[in-house]
């Protein structure tokens, strides 16, 4: 809090990146698709109508840009929004939301059940270099990323047995996750027999620790959407960090602008919602494949972080892998030797679409019915 007030005060106004998470009523059934895609619709609406909001003490507040992804159970909302202090873009943001939420009949009981700020990445990164004092965090990139894994306390353990019992937490946090995989019985994982029922096994662990790695490579995600759509180029031209987007076929990345990460940021929100609300049945596009190796990278390098990640972990994720894929076509990809821009890869699966680029946000499927949905936010324009 004093960091960001200090950034504020030497440059007035500052980027925030609001995330918001509103529910639908308790007791009520969970949306389907056909429902999603209208509170989509009606919450993009809603934003759509506002520049700029009179936040408390009459200070304006610019609303930038917004993120809209719908789940089951409600919507995730990101706000990009310029504001002269932190407390003023979380106030200024949570009464916009409720105020939208209220002007629908269809949406008026949904509530908010968590409204929390970020500081855009440049915008921090400066702060935290003019920053002293040991709690200062470090300006490597890499060794940031380690410290946001770590959690919010943002320090790494002291000794080893800090360590240890750091690692026991997290282990014990990614166990309680493991049952909201709905989509993946521990069957997915490899486990057979009785190791099916073991709620603290391998199988749980590698399941809770694909939900936990989700929150972090969407967060990260949206750090990568946030660099890119400041300095207005593709990945290739980019000169600040990026966690994610770097990492997809090279061939492409001057094609992995701002409107490209947006879509590919929804796609993962809306691939890992069907993971979690018990409807997913196959990837519906090859975005989706690339979208989960990262997932799985993700996953790896989290549970390596802390020590959790040994032969039976690794063998259970890549059973998963194995299972989710249905083969491995998006692999040609990266294969720089070979030319997938006219078709499917030679050799690829029954199931393959074309690989070119154009294709990546184009259902395998026509029909819902049968995987082949893609978040509207993310589905190719309609020419």
């Amino acid at each position: 809090m004093p960091r960001a007030a200090r950034l504020s005060d030497r440059l007035g106004a500052v980027t925030y990146v609001v995330t918001v998470d509103t529910c639908i009523p308790e007791g009520t059934p969970e949306m389907d698709p056909l429902q999603r895609a209208g509170a989509v619709a009606l919450i993009e609406d809603g934003f759509a109508s506002v520049r700029s909001v009179k936040g408390p003490e009459g200070v304006e507040v610019v609303l930038l840009d917004t993120i809209v992804a719908v789940h089951p159970g409600g919507a995730l909302l990101k706000v990009i929004v310029d504001a002269p202090a932190l407390e003023f873009a979380e106030d200024t943001v949570q009464a916009l939301v409720d105020e939208l939420l209220e002007r629908s009949a269809l949406l008026a009981d949904w509530t908010i059940e968590r409204c929390e700020v970020e500081l855009h990445q440049d915008l921090a990164k400066e702060s935290l270099e003019a920053a002293e004092g040991p709690d200062a965090p470090p300006d490597d990139p890499a060794a940031r990323k380690a410290r946001h894994t770590a959690g919010p306390s943002g320090e790494g353990p002291a000794n080893v047995d800090d360590a240890k019992t750091e690692a026991a937490a997290v282990r014990t946090q990614m166990l309680r996750l493991a049952e909201a995989l709905r989509s993946f019985p521990p069957a997915t994982f490899g486990a057979t027999g009785a190791d099916e029922a073991d709620e603290g096994g391998v199988a749980a662990l590698a399941a809770g620790a694909l939900l936990y790695a989700t929150d972090i490579l969407v967060d990260e995600l949206f750090e990568d959407l946030q660099v890119l759509t400041q300095e207005d180029v593709a990945v290739a031209e980019c000169e600040g960090p990026l966690w994610h987007l770097e990492h997809l076929p090279d061939r492409y990345a001057l094609q992995y602008d701002a409107r490209f990460a947006r879509r590919f940021l929804v796609t993962v929100i809306a691939l890992t919602t069907r993971f979690t609300d018990g409807s997913f049945q196959r990837l519906s596009c090859v975005a989706e494949g690339l979208a989960l190796r990262l997932l799985l990278n993700e996953t790896a390098s989290t549970l390596e972080l802390y020590g959790l990640l040994d032969a039976d972990v690794s063998a259970a994720l890549d059973a998963f892998a194995d299972r989710v894929y249905e083969g491995m076509d998006h692999q040609w990809l990266y294969d720089d030797a070979l030319g997938v821009d006219e078709g499917a890869a030679a050799g690829a699966g029954p199931r393959a679409a074309p690989l070119a680029f154009r294709s990546w946000f184009t259902p395998f499927d026509e029909s819902p019915a049968e995987s082949g949905y893609v978040h509207p936010s993310a589905a190719d324009d309609v020419v």
